[in-house]
């Protein structure tokens, strides 16, 4: 059976009108929403301006920004966005004419959040993953620190989309903590349930105050646990991050101490001025920096790998300078040897002073070193720290191997351990001595440049350190390296234990009368010679 015309002609005008309908913007944004966001009482501007941003159209979104960036104006009904582009009707978006009399929209501190939230939830969709992240971080600062009914349609949304995990994990974060003041027990009992997977600081306080007002005994309980599982988390990622410290700390005192431990372990040269080798080592970083930023800035951010020979050379032939020049001749004269290298030290100091100014000069992070990574929640990692622990290793691996593995770590083993023989073997001493020297001075210019990563640098850079050094290597047992390497690491944790109690001064003081009383009770350090060896 045929259809009728008048029936056929009704369908394919249905399918048109469907059709037209879906091509439409959802949500379309009229003058009556776009003053609601700009005029009246904040409550209300704010559920406008939640309203919008569930389903946003064009006009929305980029009146939404133009708000933020206080980029709008108002008059006589009519709604400006005026930015560089010119003026255009907010609602339409065609060009317009500012009129006299038109007025800024006032935001207050409370608007600007609402504002921030609203941006956020703009950015997460169809964002890069970094910028989704980004977004739901921010709604999650919002929900927790000001937890708001409005923000629940907004988040709803976002979680409706595809979003990376992360962003979602955050997202859902923020979800239960706007729940917690929900009417009904059903989802506060959730939300109180989800909030215990968090393993944030800032969570804490909003579980506190939830249990002062909650009714439900049950969701009381459940609050109750949830903050119980924080605070294990929290103190559990407090000790870490205490572990991380003194391991950062440790790597440091590894770098500054190693050279040392081959000048005054291996060779018993009591080298006051090993600090400045290291200050030596973080101003040719310095230097290197400014190089690559006045003729090489498009590599700028691989400075420092060209900075770490740079360093190490400087130092070495600094060293070798001083132990051609004065140390060789005050071999087994430690009391000379002490007085020669501290005015050295003084020579040197004075002399960057004189080239440089007596003022820090700073040396940034490259790009791929800055900022920090975020582990279980609230254990923050600062990649810089990072860098320097894996540094540390990489310099400990390479001078074991030099050392162990060599001809010239053999000829120094051989030289420290017996001269007469080794020069009856044919080896130039005076030689070995020098290359030794210039090795430990260009071991301590590498740890300058990684102590350049974490603070400025000065003439006074090295005087921070020679104490410690000295410490680690007479702690660790005079010509062992290994012994430097327990020594560094164990005295960088237990001083950050506890200066996390006592505070930094009584740290160091109770980090010295630790090793006095040790040394008192095994002079030759943790490890000594032994056999034949001693």
């Amino acid at each position: 059976m045929c259809p009728q015309p008048h029936s056929l002609f009704v369908r394919v005008l249905c399918l048109c009108l469907a059709w037209w309908m879906m091509a439409l913007p959802a949500q379309a944004m009229t003058t009556d929403d776009a003053l609601a966001v700009v005029e009246g009482g904040v409550a209300d501007r704010i559920d406008a301006l939640n309203r919008l941003v569930v389903d946003p159209d064009e006009r929305a979104a980029a009146l939404v920004r133009a708000l933020a960036a206080r980029e709008v104006q108002v008059h006589e009904g009519r709604v400006f966005i005026t930015n560089v582009d010119g003026v255009r009707d907010a609602v339409t978006g065609e060009p317009a004419q500012l009129p006299e009399g038109a007025q800024d929209v006032m935001l207050n501190n409370r608007m600007r959040s609402a504002l921030q939230g609203a941006l956020a939830a703009l950015d997460l969709i169809g964002a890069p993953a970094a910028r989704q992240r980004e977004a739901a971080a921010t709604l999650q600062r919002r929900a927790f620190g000001e937890p708001d009914s409005d923000m629940l349609p907004l988040i709803e949304r976002a979680l409706a989309t595809d979003l990376d995990d992360t962003a979602r994990a955050s997202l859902l974060m923020a979800q239960a903590a706007v729940l917690l003041g929900s009417d009904d027990e059903a989802r506060r009992l959730e939300a109180a349930v989800k909030l215990g997977q968090a393993r944030q600081p800032v969570v804490r306080p909003l579980l506190l105050q939830q249990i002062e007002r909650e009714s439900s005994e049950e969701v009381k309980e459940a609050l109750r646990k949830s903050l119980a599982a924080l605070e294990r988390s929290l103190q559990r990622n407090a000790a870490l991050a205490q572990v991380f410290s003194g391991v950062s700390l440790g790597s440091i005192l590894l770098l500054a101490a190693l050279g040392l431990a081959i000048t005054y372990g291996l060779m018993g040269v009591i080298n006051m001025a090993h600090g400045e080798l290291i200050m030596i080592g973080a101003y040719a970083t310095w230097l290197v920096q400014v190089a690559f930023r006045q003729w090489l800035p498009d590599w700028f951010d691989w400075y420092l790998l060209a900075a770490m020979p740079v360093a190490f050379m400087a130092s070495a032939l600094v060293g070798a300078a001083m132990e051609r020049s004065v140390i060789r001749y005050l071999y087994n004269r430690p009391l000379e040897t002490l007085l020669a290298t501290w005015g050295l030290s003084l020579v040197l100091m004075q002399g960057v002073r004189s080239l440089f100014g007596a003022q820090n000069v700073g040396v940034e992070n490259p790009v791929w070193m800055s900022g920090s990574v975020t582990l279980l929640g609230n254990l923050t990692l600062p990649w810089n720290r990072i860098f320097i622990i894996v540094f540390a290793g990489m310099v400990l691996l390479g001078v074991a191997l030099l050392i162990s593995r060599t001809r010239l770590g053999l000829f120094v083993r051989g030289v420290t351990q017996n001269r007469p023989i080794a020069a009856c073997m044919g080896v130039n001493t005076a030689r070995i001595d020098t290359y030794a020297f210039a090795l430990g001075s260009g071991i301590a210019g590498l740890a300058g440049c990684a102590l350049s990563q974490i603070g400025n640098v000065g003439p006074d850079l090295g005087q921070n350190y020679i104490i410690d050094s000295f410490m680690v290597v007479v702690l660790g047992g005079v010509g062992q390296i290994a012994g430097t390497v327990y020594a560094a690491l164990g005295l960088g944790v237990l001083n950050k234990f506890i200066e996390g109690w006592a505070g930094a001064v009584l740290a160091k003081i109770a980090v010295l009368v630790f090793i006095i009383v040790f040394i008192q009770k095994r002079p030759q350090g943790i490890f000594a010679f032994k056999g034949r060896e001693a």
